[in-house]
């Protein structure tokens, strides 16, 4: 085996690896959920022994739906690890919606009058920041949260849990 196989390899069982290609399968299985479910609500969370499904899902449904999302992740379909409702966007657009709203601030010196007469500056940025944190957040996802490319990961099992009223699932990976 040369170096960079080597690399490659050591790259791709990291743990930040099995985490970012576990996030990755949690979306892809999302999407493909979304497909056959259009209007059920769900949610994940990934980590890097796997990942969780909430929401009234069938565990054999879960399954079909990780199965064909692996199959299309890869023959090539990296963009189902990206996913629109993803955490990462939430945090990037209140990230930059929050430090627009301090750079507006910026000179009202603490006096309400001051931070009134800001106000539009402030929702002015606000806005431009709201606009600016989708396309940040999908970009955060394919270069840093999330991995199209599923290597090896395969699912040893699925573990099907109430929390209340919503069904979980818990989805174990290894590779």
């Amino acid at each position: 085996m040369t170096t960079a196989e080597r690399t490659n390899q050591q790259a791709s069982t990291s743990p930040l690896s099995r985490l970012q290609r576990n996030h990755g399968l949690e979306h892809a299985t999302l999407h493909m959920l979304a497909e056959t479910h259009p209007h059920l609500s769900l949610a994940g969370h990934s980590d890097m022994g796997g990942f969780w499904i909430l929401g009234n899902v069938e565990t054999d449904e879960l399954r079909s739906a990780i199965d064909r999302a692996l199959t299309r992740m890869r023959s090539g379909e990296s963009g189902l690890s990206i996913h629109p409702n993803c955490g990462t966007n939430f945090v990037a657009t209140g990230a930059l919606a929050g430090l627009a709203a301090w750079a507006g601030m910026l000179g009202s010196d603490g006096a309400p009058s001051k931070k009134l007469e800001r106000l539009p500056i402030v929702i002015g940025l606000a806005t431009l920041a709201l606009i600016a944190g989708q396309p940040l957040g999908l970009l955060l996802q394919a270069r840093v949260t999330t991995s199209g490319k599923p290597g090896d990961l395969e699912v040893v099992d699925i573990q099907a849990t109430r929390r209340g009223r919503m069904r979980a699932h818990r989805v174990v990976t290894k590779g």
